[in-house]
């Protein structure tokens, strides 16, 4: 099975305990992690149109988005670059989020060890 024939399939986790909101990518043994996704957005606009045998249908809307792997981003741009992107997404420069980050953790285990 080449990339080119496999077609990741974003799935969740499903578990009334502890379970993670954020989406997991069951990726082959054979295969790699795509370095960019397609995803469409659908929205129903609240209007119809006859159908095939005059039934009304929903008129739906699609929006393509891409997304990319920042890990590939971050090892390919400069760092002013990188920033660039990360400010163009709502983050904060890497430096800076890796010092908060720092001192998140710290908290944590102070918190951990009382």
């Amino acid at each position: 099975m080449s990339n080119s024939q496999w077609i990741p399939e974003i799935m969740y986790e499903e578990s009334d305990e502890g379970s993670s909101n954020i989406p997991f990518v069951m990726v082959p043994q054979n295969q790699e992690m795509p370095r960019l996704l397609y995803i469409f957005e659908s929205r129903d606009t609240g209007e119809k149109e006859p159908g095939m045998d005059g039934e009304p249908v929903p008129i739906i809307e699609w929006d393509l988005h891409q997304y990319a792997d920042m890990l590939i981003l971050k090892n390919n741009l400069d760092v002013q670059t990188y920033d660039k992107v990360r400010n163009a997404l709502g983050l904060e420069p890497l430096n800076s989020a890796i010092e908060n980050g720092s001192k998140i953790t710290k908290n944590i285990r102070n918190n951990l060890n009382q």
